[in-house]
């Protein structure tokens, strides 16, 4: 199962709404992030999560090794 279908999945469950509108929500979550977390993910994160022709989550993406402490830093984490 791909990264989107898992968010999907969780979407609907938690809020109790259709797959099809959990399908939206996520797809619109992803485009909002998309345009405004930092590179290597920023213009890369519907294809790591498997939305849209990258296919299985993460083909032809950057190394993300040291990207967990970016993201960690940029929300308050270390």
């Amino acid at each position: 199962m791909e990264m989107i279908d898992e968010l999907v999945q969780q979407i609907s469950e938690r809020t109790g709404i259709p797959q099809d509108k959990a399908q939206m929500a996520a797809r619109t979550a992803i485009e909002f992030l998309d345009g405004r977390l930092p590179a290597p993910v920023g213009g890369n994160l519907h294809r790591l999560v498997g939305e849209g022709g990258g296919g299985g989550g993460g083909g032809g993406m950057p190394d993300l090794g040291k990207l967990g402490g970016g993201l960690g830093g940029m929300f308050g984490g270390k």
